[in-house]
């Protein structure tokens, strides 16, 4: 598997996008997390593709039972990638510590049945090439060793994880 600008997008057509991809990646960015010491909340879009509902639905089941700290925040509408990123920068303003990061599963401008996920870092914007190097060699170790280390809880279990929250992005994150 292969990063290209902030994340990973490849055609389920020809395997490059699957199930085992976004649980991989799912794992290896939290723990990038960890190693980071973010502790904030992950929020979490999704664009109009048609692999991004169950793609998403496979990263809560990973992400679910991962976080000590911080949380998941998700509605169920689609999320451009702005909103994200100015939901993180609106969290983490005049903060050092417990900054929030994000995931946007889109292929961004890629053909229909392609699929794609994307890390945004405490910064906001796309996550640099040491940061995706990073997340992509983790994921690439997690397949190859046919995810052994990936943790994953029910979907519903995830859904009603503590550290799972619903957030209305249409709403203002503060004063």
């Amino acid at each position: 598997m292969a990063f290209g600008t902030s994340g990973h997008r490849g055609s389920s057509f020809k395997l490059a996008f699957n199930e085992w991809h976004i649980l991989a990646i799912t794992q290896a960015i939290c723990l990038y997390r960890k190693r980071q010491n973010i502790s904030g909340p992950l929020y979490l879009g999704i664009d109009t593709h048609a692999l991004s509902v169950p793609a998403c639905a496979t990263a809560l089941e990973s992400a679910g039972g991962k976080w000590r700290r911080g949380d998941a925040r998700r509605r169920d509408e689609y999320t451009p990638t702005p909103v994200i990123s100015h939901a993180i920068l609106t969290y983490n303003r005049g903060s050092q510590k417990g900054l929030a990061d994000g995931i946007v599963i889109t292929p961004s401008h890629n053909p229909p049945h392609d699929g794609g996920f994307k890390y945004n870092p405490p910064s906001g914007g796309p996550a640099d090439t040491v940061v995706t190097s990073w997340i992509e060699a983790k994921a690439n170790a997690l397949l190859e060793a046919r995810l052994k280390g990936v943790k994953r809880i029910s979907h519903a279990q995830a859904l009603r994880a503590a550290t799972t929250h619903r957030h209305d992005y249409s709403q203002p994150l503060c004063c």
